[in-house]
C-alpha cells in the first residue's frame, strides 16, 4: 500500500515537558461522566453525535468518546477486525491520483464496516476522508477529517510520550502508529516494558525543543483490561501513512 501521509496544522509533537493542556484519562470522572443520562457527555448522544458527523463537538467531548469507548460493550480490541483487512486490500489497489468511482464507494462501505469495531482509527478516517473527497461529497469529507484530526489531538494531549510515565493512552495499537505517522516518523518494532506501557523507538532519533528524542511511550492498558481467558499475545502488524493528503480545512 502506498504511504499515506496525515496532516495537523500547527501541532509539534509531544515537547520535551508534559504540556499544560495535558489531559490524563482519569478512569472514574470518565465513567461518572458517560454513564450519567444528566451529564453533556453522557455516552450514547455523544456517539450519536460522533456517527452523524456532528462538527460542534469539542475537544472536551472528543476526550470522553475516545477513552469512554474503553467501557463500551463494542470495545474489543483483542478481536480481528475483518473490514479493516477487507479496506486496507481495496486501499492497496488505488490510484491515488485518478481513483475509480466504484472502488472509492466500496472503501467507504468497507470503512463503515470496520467503523462498527474500531470507531475511532486515523487510518480508517483518513481513507473515509479522501474517498468522500472524491466522490465530490465535500460535507462528509470535512467531517472524517474533523474526526480523524480530533482523535490524534485527543491522543496528543493524554501525555508527552517521552517518558514511561507521561505516556500517550491509546484504545488500540494501531492508534500509536497512526500519531507518529502524522509527523512522517518511522519506526523499529515496538517494546513492551511493562503491563501497561510500550516503547516505541524511531528509526532515526530526532530533535524536540534541543533534546534528542529516540522513541515514544503510549499506554495500552485498556487493551488488555477485559483480556479472555488464555489469549495468546499477538500484535496487530504496522502500517505506514504515505501519499494520500486528505483536504485540509481552516
Amino acid at each position: 500500500m502506498k504511504k499515506i501521509t496525515l496532516l495537523l496544522l500547527g501541532w509539534l509533537l509531544m515537547g520535551s515537558v508534559l504540556p499544560a493542556w495535558a489531559k490524563v484519562p482519569d478512569e472514574e470522572d470518565i465513567l461518572a461522566r458517560i454513564t450519567d443520562p444528566q451529564s453533556e457527555y453522557f455516552y450514547p448522544n455523544l456517539m450519536m453525535r460522533y456517527r452523524s458527523g456532528d462538527l460542534s463537538l469539542s475537544d472536551e467531548a472528543y476526550h470522553y468518546l475516545y477513552y469512554g469507548f474503553a467501557y463500551q460493550n463494542e470495545y474489543r480490541p483483542l478481536e480481528s477486525n475483518e473490514a479493516l483487512d477487507k479496506l486496507l486490500l481495496l486501499a492497496s489497489t488505488l490510484d491515488i491520483d485518478h481513483p475509480e468511482v466504484k472502488l472509492l464507494e466500496q472503501i467507504l462501505v468497507a470503512g463503515e464496516e470496520a467503523m462498527k469495531r474500531d470507531p475511532f482509527n486515523p487510518q480508517v478516517l483518513n481513507l473515509m476522508a479522501y474517498a468522500y473527497g472524491g466522490l465530490g461529497n465535500l460535507a462528509k469529507e470535512q467531517a472524517a477529517y474533523e474526526q480523524m484530526r480530533h482523535v490524534l489531538m485527543t491522543i496528543e494531549d493524554s501525555g508527552n510520550g517521552l517518558s514511561k510515565d507521561t505516556p500517550c493512552h491509546i484504545l488500540m495499537f494501531g492508534h500509536a502508529l497512526s500519531l507518529l505517522s502524522t509527523y512522517d516518523l518511522h519506526t523499529e518494532r515496538a517494546q513492551i516494558i511493562s503491563r501497561e506501557v510500550e516503547y516505541i523507538p524511531l528509526t532515526t532519533p530526532r530533535m524536540v525543543m534541543g533534546k534528542k528524542v529516540k522513541g515514544y511511550y503510549f499506554n495500552y492498558s485498556r487493551i488488555y483490561r477485559n483480556k479472555p481467558e488464555g489469549y495468546v499475545f499477538k500484535r496487530d502488524r504496522t502500517w505506514q501513512f504515505n501519499n494520500l493528503k486528505p483536504r485540509e480545512y481552516k
